[in-house]
């Protein structure tokens, strides 16, 4: 995880030590929000899973889906791309 993707994440652990456990597993998706959070951070970096978390917490409410949704895979360019 970047330095940067760490600073990130401290709110998201503060949550998951102080208020997770009081409000209990109730969550609409699995992984959790704050698991998906944290995986988006590790994988994305700070910008694109900060991103990537805010739209699965907009995601989250009555109206919203439900089940397994990951954490997508970072596109990596292709191997005969002048890129690679």
């Amino acid at each position: 995880m970047t330095p940067l993707a760490f600073i990130v994440s401290l709110p998201v652990r503060a949550y998951r030590l102080v208020f997770s456990p009081i409000v209990g597993f109730n969550c609409r998706y699995q992984p959790t929000c704050s698991a998906y959070a944290m995986e988006a951070l590790e994988k994305h970096g700070a910008i694109k899973g900060s991103l990537l978390a805010a739209k699965r917490i907009g995601r989250c409410h009555p109206m919203g889906g439900t089940g397994y949704d990951p954490v997508p895979d970072p596109k990596t360019p292709p191997k005969d791309s002048p890129d690679a």
